[in-house]
């Protein structure tokens, strides 16, 4: 089985994805973010590296998925290809950053892909507003996302709102995490985890207007 969680960046699905795999012994898979050589660069001038960091995350994401589709535990995966193409590569092109040619090809590469992998079994989505997302990004202090602009990340939070609830075909469990501290607070986890129990476990699981939570 396959489990992903999705959300914009500082919304705490590195946390979230590591408090799971210890809760359920599932396997986890990372998002290689330390490890991307563009990275830093990526922030300083979006316009000339944009292109090389989507095309590098693609890569590593395709990558993890087709290990994913290899192996037989059940995977939590911190941010799934999807994101990476529909919220972060598409936020890009329509702030400019990424040209029309350059994303086209882009997209053909990721179309082709998708020929051979599925989509994840539940995707976790969790929804927070800017505020939260910005304290977050202040409080871990890594130094290159300490010059995010705000409006790349008002343009994530809008790209991914469309995702979730018009683009994304498969199953989704929608959590708003702006109120909540699952990381110190018991209960609030186990908010988390009687959800997920109630949809992939329980006699009576979530309706499917439930799932994607639209009133979180």
């Amino acid at each position: 089985m396959h489990i992903a969680i999705a959300g914009n960046i500082g919304s705490g699905k590195t946390t979230l994805t590591r408090m799971l795999a210890k809760h359920y012994k599932w396997e986890s898979k990372f998002e290689q973010v330390v490890e991307n050589p563009y990275l830093e660069d990526f922030y300083k001038d979006m316009k000339r590296w944009s292109f090389c960091l989507e095309v590098f995350f693609l890569k590593e994401r395709f990558k993890d998925v087709l290990a994913i589709s290899n192996s037989k535990n059940t995977v939590i995966q911190d941010r799934s290809i999807f994101e990476g193409v529909y919220v972060f590569a598409k936020n890009n092109h329509d702030q400019g950053t990424i040209s029309d040619l350059d994303f086209q090809t882009y997209m053909e590469l990721f179309e082709q892909m998708m020929s051979i992998v599925k989509i994840p079994d539940l995707m976790i989505y969790l929804r927070a507003d800017i505020n939260h997302l910005v304290a977050n990004i202040q409080k871990r202090g890594r130094d290159y996302e300490q010059s995010i602009k705000l409006d790349y990340l008002k343009g994530l939070n809008k790209r991914y709102e469309d995702f979730i609830y018009n683009d994304y075909p498969g199953k989704v469990l929608t959590i708003d995490v702006n109120n909540m501290d699952y990381e110190h607070n018991s209960q609030d986890f186990r908010y988390i985890t009687d959800r997920i129990d109630s949809l992939l476990y329980g006699l009576f699981p979530l309706k499917e207007e439930d799932d994607k939570d639209r009133n979180a």
